[in-house]
């Protein structure tokens, strides 16, 4: 991030749950100042009003799809720029106050999402199980340490943090299941194009006009841009009216990426720019290398064709 590196972050809490430990990867705030808030539009009004530096917030699972509340946040709220995307693999585990056995497990304390995520897991591995909702991960993990329940299903992070035990590893359902966050800051200048880059968009179309959406995926394909994740939400205002959340390949410092925002801004009725980061690099992710570009649709391509247009119209021979 340019200029001051942040010190004071705040993240989705409370301790103890995924947030937290993605997070954590981050080295600047593995060494700052690390605030749980009780609800993302706390976390990041706590941004806004400069109370933090940073907050990190999910924006969308592989299981579960997107958060819906974040892209509110992030479509309708005063702006946010995303600087930087961490994407963590959901690993659930069991864990308990004591070595137990599967079979003396009467009780299990777990988040909604995570037991639905654990479902054929709990299906063949404690049938007879009740399970019982909890607020958060954490929440999960502090009842089963107080002996409120036999055992919870939470974050790996949540073992140590409550002395639990470890009665079983990986019970997700899908062993590739992640989940992606965003760090988001003030509206600053994007640090500088990294060469593996995602910009994220937010824009609203006018619904009542034939090909509307065909036009916003044009301008972008025309130019080589890959959309790699397209997502809608209702503004709240009427029926049938959206914001499309777009993550796209590329950078806004780069010629290509500048001519599609400025032909979206031309064709759309608002366009909001979410920000320009590095795209996250780990290692299950099945395409870890960017995708090529077709001849003629570089950065070089469309730099070369914007000076040869600023001589055509200096007068210099072509």
């Amino acid at each position: 991030m340019p200029g001051t590196p942040p010190t004071r972050f705040v993240y989705l809490g409370p301790e103890g749950t995924f947030t937290e430990q993605a997070l954590r990867t981050i080295p600047a705030a593995e060494r700052g100042i690390r605030t749980p808030a009780r609800s993302v539009p706390e976390a990041l009004e706590a941004v806004r009003s400069g109370e933090a530096d940073a907050a990190l917030v999910p924006l969308e699972n592989s299981v579960g799809g997107a958060v819906p509340v974040t892209l509110d946040e992030l479509g309708t709220g005063s702006p946010l720029v995303i600087t930087r995307e961490v994407v963590l693999p959901v690993e659930f585990v069991l864990g308990s106050a004591s070595l137990t056995s599967l079979a003396a497990i009467r009780t299990v304390a777990a988040h909604p999402q995570a037991s639905a995520q654990c479902r054929n897991w709990l299906r063949a591995n404690l049938p007879d199980a009740v399970v019982v909702d909890m607020l958060s991960n954490a929440a999960s993990a502090a009842a089963a340490a107080a002996g409120e329940y036999d055992a919870a299903i939470c974050a790996p992070i949540g073992i140590p943090r409550n002395n639990l035990t470890v009665l079983a590893e990986k019970i997700a359902d899908h062993a590739d299941a992640v989940t992606r966050f965003a760090l988001l800051s003030r509206p600053a200048p994007p640090a500088p194009p990294t060469g593996d880059d995602v910009t994220s968009l937010a824009v609203m179309i006018a619904h009542d006009r034939v090909g509307a959406l065909l036009s916003v995926l044009t301008e972008l394909a025309v130019r080589g841009i890959n959309l790699s994740r397209i997502e809608s939400r209702p503004t709240g205002e009427q029926l049938g009216v959206y914001v499309f959340f777009l993550d796209c390949t590329g950078h806004v410092a780069e010629p290509r990426l500048g001519e599609a925002l400025q032909g979206l801004r031309r064709i759309c009725a608002e366009v909001r720019f979410l920000g320009s980061y590095p795209r996250h690099r780990w290692s299950r992710q099945a395409q870890d290398e960017p995708l090529p570009t077709q001849p003629g649709l570089t950065n070089k391509d469309f730099a070369d064709s914007a000076a040869w247009l600023a001589r055509l119209r200096s007068g210099e021979p072509s």
